[in-house]
């Protein structure tokens, strides 16, 4: 899985890096083979003027369905970031459940009334 982290108007460090893996890891591991990117930006919406601005976006690019895209604020930008992760691996694993099931009931259903059954020896 390949993991793109982008940081507008904040510092990125080591830390908050390993933090976003981690996370998108625990959260995303499960469906790593059906996942193509992962892009996550984060951003300080107000600034140094403080306040519940800082933001966590999640995009999580499936191949043949749409992307799924998470967006979190919170004060603390490590909550965000678990929030959105928490909610994209949620997200995911209801996507990819949906289109497994679409492609079971896909195939055609016929019915034989009980007389017409075969016997059972």
């Amino acid at each position: 899985m390949q993991i793109d982290i982008q940081a507008l108007n904040l510092p990125l460090n080591g830390a908050t890096q390993g933090h976003i893996k981690r996370r998108l890891g625990f959260a995303l591991s499960t469906h790593d083979d059906h996942i193509q990117r992962v892009v996550v930006r984060l951003s300080d919406v107000n600034g140094p003027r403080g306040g519940e601005d800082k933001c966590c976006q999640i995009r999580v690019v499936l191949p043949h369905l749409a992307d799924v895209v998470i967006e979190d604020t919170e004060v603390e930008l490590a909550t965000a970031i678990d929030r959105a992760a928490d909610r994209a691996g949620r997200t995911v694993a209801r996507r990819l459940a949906r289109q497994r099931d679409r492609g079971r009931s896909t195939g055609s259903l016929r019915l034989l009334p009980l007389n017409d059954l075969p016997e059972l020896n």
